[in-house]
């Protein structure tokens, strides 16, 4: 016999959702001679059947898979990843889905509404040129081979060929971002210490000890800031750097409805001193951090909040939409509790 909370362990659910199906007759909890309900294996059974035909009803278009995505996600990241790719869908829409819309029933709707968003603007992700720059004259190298991680339309990548002599591989899996930088470098003649590379963070092809730093801004979220170190990490000659910057807590007690925001948006959101944890799991030397500018925040919803003040008229349904105007509340309204970290580290 279990208690509910002993039997939402066994079976994977949350003690609301046996509660509820409680009230709909599926399950038969009794009490206890100390007063609390409990539950045979009988209902453990039922209870682990009802979650499967969710899983099917919503697999079959009949209900949303979000609930469903979001607590896979927490539970196992790496498995789920691992499954999305398995049910036929790329790396690249996989890596959509696991962190946008986590709901395969509306994904391609979904992504078309997000790229209809983003296309036309320049930054898609916080960040500034201070920020960047002050990040690499922290390093005590002059880098010679760099390579910018989730380049995106590539500010950094500018920046980084502006500022240094060094050979830099610009990396992203969106096609049309490198497309665009292309076109940046060619216009500043940057273009001949700059090559562009359309492929996954999480399966870089580049070789082992190659690069004197990696670079990385608001990107490595997509695969998990500790798994990136990890998986970046041999890239790195002998005494390479990482610049990474990552979205973190900024305070222990941050408010109930920004903290139940990125509990969906971003599970993995840690304070700064749990970071610095993981960068020394990671057996990197931390050289220095700080938290990027109101600035670097303002330059990227600004023309994102004008954006979407432009699409809504014919674009009022769309799921895409109202998550981004979810994320821009939350910046308005809570930015402080939160932001971007930039973290500096030697291998």
């Amino acid at each position: 016999m279990y208690q509910i909370s002993e039997l939402a362990r066994r079976v994977g659910l949350s003690r609301t959702t046996l509660l509820y199906y409680e009230k709909q007759g599926l399950l038969s909890g009794q009490r206890g001679a100390n007063g609390y309900r409990i539950y045979s294996e009988r209902d453990a059974e039922i209870a682990t059947k009802q979650q499967a035909r969710n899983l099917l009803a919503a697999l079959l278009g009949r209900d949303s898979l979000r609930s469903w995505h979001q607590a896979t996600e927490q539970l196992a990241p790496e498995a789920f990843l691992d499954w999305l790719q398995h049910q036929g869908l790329s790396e690249k829409q996989a890596l959509h889905l696991k962190w946008l819309s986590r709901d395969m029933n509306e994904h391609e709707q979904y992504m078309a509404d997000f790229m209809t968003v983003f296309r036309t603007l320049d930054r898609w992700g916080p960040g500034s040129d201070v920020d960047s720059l002050r990040a690499l004259t922290a390093l005590p190298i002059a880098p010679q081979k760099i390579i910018d991680i989730g380049c995106g339309k590539g500010f950094s990548t500018l920046l980084l060929a502006r500022e240094t002599d060094a050979d830099i591989t610009a990396v992203d899996n969106e096609q049309s971002a490198l497309d665009d930088l292309a076109h940046k470098l060619a216009d500043t003649q940057l273009d001949r210490r700059v090559t562009l590379q359309c492929a996954s963070m999480t399966a870089l092809p580049n070789e082992k000890s190659t690069f004197d730093l990696i670079w990385s801004e608001a990107a490595a979220y997509i695969m998990g800031f500790s798994k990136a170190l990890l998986e970046w990490k041999p890239l790195l000659n002998e005494t390479g750097y990482m610049v990474i910057s990552d979205l973190v807590w900024l305070t222990d007690s941050p408010g109930q409805a920004v903290t139940e925001f990125w509990s969906q948006e971003y599970p993995d959101m840690v304070t700064v001193s749990t970071r610095l944890r993981h960068i020394a799991n990671a057996g990197l030397t931390l050289i220095d951090h700080f938290t990027i500018s109101d600035q670097a925040w303002y330059d990227y919803y600004i023309p994102l909040k004008q954006r979407i003040k432009q699409l809504k008229p014919t674009m009022s349904d769309s799921t895409a939409l109202a998550d981004i105007e979810r994320e821009i509340s939350a910046y308005e309204n809570y930015l402080g509790e939160f932001g971007y970290e930039m973290f500096i580290m030697k291998k």
